[in-house]
């Protein structure tokens, strides 16, 4: 009996598949194309399920191949088990089915790629594998080939929840994650994107029943959390306790659903005419509807543009680059790059002398008359610095640093009709523990940004 826990044939053969798949498409009969869901209408909900949950799924699939292969011998002492893998994870108590399977002299165990699985002449089985643990490739002849199966979460397959949301009824951006339910927050592993709801177990990524109950008890404790700070009238995580809320001057609205449309966690709403709606219950104060709103209608009692824009417009800036030096503001997310800055004066790191850091919530939250008061002002740079972005993002919350990358091409756009160069505003990724990496990253721009392009044209005026 050979039992496989090596995937790579299976997602291979996926893989190669899906262009023979996208190739048969036009070659169907012509077919109208969806149509887009009206306003208000919920999307479709696309199925995610794929070859690639079998590699999320190896430890599950290691503790079922060690065990079925126990049950063999078991039942059967004449007979063999080959467990073939390509990572063995057999986590906590999970170790002693590994001990117990090289115990036994009938469980042959292998680290080996699996090339192929054929019929034999005499209707067995033959299992090719290469890369094993001798080196020589290998092929075993069986009577029985057991596959592994993959933990497709449910979500991968329908909405589930069936919220009222305008971006639909289910969680956000799960193609992200093939299907989980996982913000991918490092340090907030039960979030989801829908403010108190909180995802344990299987759904948010394979796991064994021990794991799942330990896993539920975390969500627990979240979802407690969350109650007490709903009922105290303050912010869940990341900023657990702010009592502000987003405050509108729906008078100078108009209407333009940035804001509701950039909002991560789903806090804004509209009416018929596209004026928000605030749903302060959904709100985490990421600051995100401020960044985007071009009319500046939106702020927070302790957070607001006029208060980033008084602190930038205090920036000592000397008429002469040469005698006085030049002048840079980094922007720093509070999340990630500013608690990395700290980390790199804690330990000793230096940068240019003529860098002034001015916390912000998140990139997100950024406004583009920040930038604007800076160049006008004659500030030579500017540094967006905060939390990675992008398929393994790191973002506290979730969308800030990406939608800062998009709003920077409007930001370039706006500078070249001042006549400033783009070049001077510049977004830099970080994690909390790449501290050491950031002192670099403020030098580098002070070499080949402000060397480069000399002077704002706007100092001394």
């Amino acid at each position: 009996m050979a039992i496989l826990t090596d995937v790579s044939l299976c997602t291979r053969a996926a893989k190669a598949a899906e262009p023979c798949a996208a190739e048969a498409a036009p070659a169907a009969a012509p077919a109208e194309a969806p149509a887009a869901p009206a306003e208000g209408e919920a999307p479709a909900y696309a199925d995610t399920e794929s070859a690639k949950h079998l590699a999320y799924s190896s430890e599950i699939t290691s503790l079922v191949a060690l065990k079925h292969a126990g049950y063999v011998r078991e039942k059967l002492p004449n007979a063999a088990a080959y467990v073939l893998y390509d990572h063995m994870m057999t986590v906590g108590l999970g170790e002693r089915y590994y001990k117990a399977a090289q115990d036994e002299a009938g469980i042959m165990l292998s680290k080996a790629s699996i090339t192929g699985v054929t019929e034999d002449a005499d209707g067995g089985v033959l299992v090719a594998a290469k890369d094993t643990l001798l080196g020589a490739d290998v092929e075993i002849k069986a009577d029985l080939v057991v596959l592994p199966t993959a933990v497709v979460p449910v979500t991968a397959h329908e909405a589930t929840m069936n919220l009222v949301y305008r971006q639909g009824p289910g969680f956000p951006d799960l193609d992200l994650f093939d299907g989980f339910v996982d913000s991918n927050y490092i340090c907030f592993p039960y979030e989801t994107r829908r403010t108190g709801v909180y995802a344990a177990g299987c759904v948010r990524q394979p796991m064994s029943m021990a794991l799942a109950r330990e896993d539920a008890a975390g969500a627990v404790l979240k979802a407690v959390q969350c109650i007490a700070s709903a009922n105290r009238g303050v912010a869940v995580h990341p900023r657990a306790g702010d009592l502000s809320f987003p405050v509108f001057n729906f008078q100078r609205c108009t209407q333009c659903k940035r804001c509701t449309e950039e909002c991560p966690f789903g806090a804004l709403d509209d009416d018929e005419k596209g004026t928000p709606k605030p749903n302060p219950t959904r709100c985490r104060r990421c600051g995100t509807c401020m960044g985007a709103c071009p009319e500046r209608v939106i702020s927070f009692d302790s957070y607001n543009i006029d208060q980033i824009g008084s602190t930038i417009k205090e920036v000592y800036v000397p008429d002469d680059m040469v005698a006085g030096g030049p002048r840079v503001i980094v922007l720093a997310c509070e999340n990630d790059a500013y608690p990395a800055l700290d980390m790199a004066a804690f330990r000793g790191k230096t940068w240019s002398p003529y860098v002034r850091f001015i916390p912000v919530r998140c990139l997100g939250s950024i406004n583009a008359i920040w930038i604007a008061d800076a160049m006008s002002k004659g500030i030579d740079g500017v540094i967006l610095l905060g939390c990675k972005y992008g398929p393994d993002y790191q973002c506290h919350f979730v969308k800030g640093s990406e939608i800062c990358s998009r709003r920077k091409t409007n930001i370039a756009e706006s500078l070249g009709r001042l006549g400033v160069e783009a070049e001077r505003v510049e977004q830099y990724e970080v994690s909390i523990d790449e501290y050491d990496k950031v002192p670099a990253m403020i030098e580098r721009f002070m070499t080949e940004v402000i060397t480069k392009f000399g002077p704002n044209p706007f100092k001394g005026y």
